[in-house]
């Protein structure tokens, strides 16, 4: 096989026109080390190999791109360079590369994560470590860098509840204080943070929400229903609601 041609290509690539036609690109760390600016002959078995020692370059480079946008895990890079076809040795050889050069750094990126979910969202610890351990860590390896300062956790877990209580709009507060104790756990805070913070915290029931569902039963209701099974129709309504209410005439006469 002999190189017939050399074109310098962007990106550090050259194109390879060889005397049987075929045209390869190829990375200059390729044409460094196989000598091919000089070299113009080489066999079948050669070529096989200069074309599997580029795959190996641009597998990294590949990988270089992927990490330069942020932090990436050993498992990210692995499906990255997986889903582009690469072969399982040039990948694992990719991130062994990629480690000894220090762009792939398990501690550093556990540590980086953790501090952005802390510091720019409300998630609690066992959602951070849920999704770690979904970038490929063990949930061993990220406690450590979990704060485990109950009061910090605590305290934050209180403006959540605040937070809620005051821009509650649509529920009773039964149902409220339901709906924040699981969406506490779905943020990843676990009954042992939340303890009775939840039951503790000052809830009101809303004025205006009964109101208004007072309003929409007795709208529905009333088209059916009158007198004491009216009431009783009203009363299973708002139960439902989460309100421990008693309707009488006034109550529904005076929202509607």
């Amino acid at each position: 096989m002999k190189v017939e041609k050399i074109i310098k290509k962007k990106n550090n690539q050259y194109q390879i026109m060889l005397s049987d036609k075929t045209s390869l690109s190829f990375y200059d760390d390729t044409i460094i080390k196989y000598n091919l600016l000089s070299k113009k002959e080489f066999d079948e078995k050669k070529l096989e190999e200069i074309i599997n020692y580029n795959n190996g370059v641009n597998a990294y480079y590949d990988a270089l791109k992927y990490i330069k946008s942020k932090l990436r895990t050993k498992k990210e890079i692995e499906d990255k360079l997986c889903n582009k076809n690469y072969s399982r040795e040039i990948i694992r050889q990719t991130i062994k590369r990629l480690e000894e050069q220090k762009y792939l750094n398990d501690e550093v990126y556990i540590k980086s994560y953790v501090a952005d979910q802390i510091n720019l969202s409300l998630k609690g610890p066992r959602k951070i470590i849920y999704e770690l351990e979904k970038l490929g860590f063990k949930g061993s390896e990220v406690e450590k860098y979990i704060d485990d300062n109950v009061y910090f956790w605590q305290e934050r877990i209180k403006k959540i509840i605040e937070k809620r209580i005051k821009s509650n709009r649509n529920y009773s507060k039964k149902v409220l204080q339901s709906k924040i104790e699981q969406d506490l756990k779905n943020m990843g805070y676990t009954s042992n943070l939340i303890g009775s913070l939840v039951d503790n915290m000052d809830y009101e029931d809303n004025e205006d929400i009964l109101k208004k569902e007072v309003l929409k039963a007795y709208k529905k209701y009333s088209k059916k229903y009158q007198g004491r099974e009216l009431e009783l129709k009203l009363r299973q309504y708002l139960y439902s609601k989460g309100y421990n209410y008693t309707v009488d005439k006034k109550d529904y006469l005076d929202y509607n």
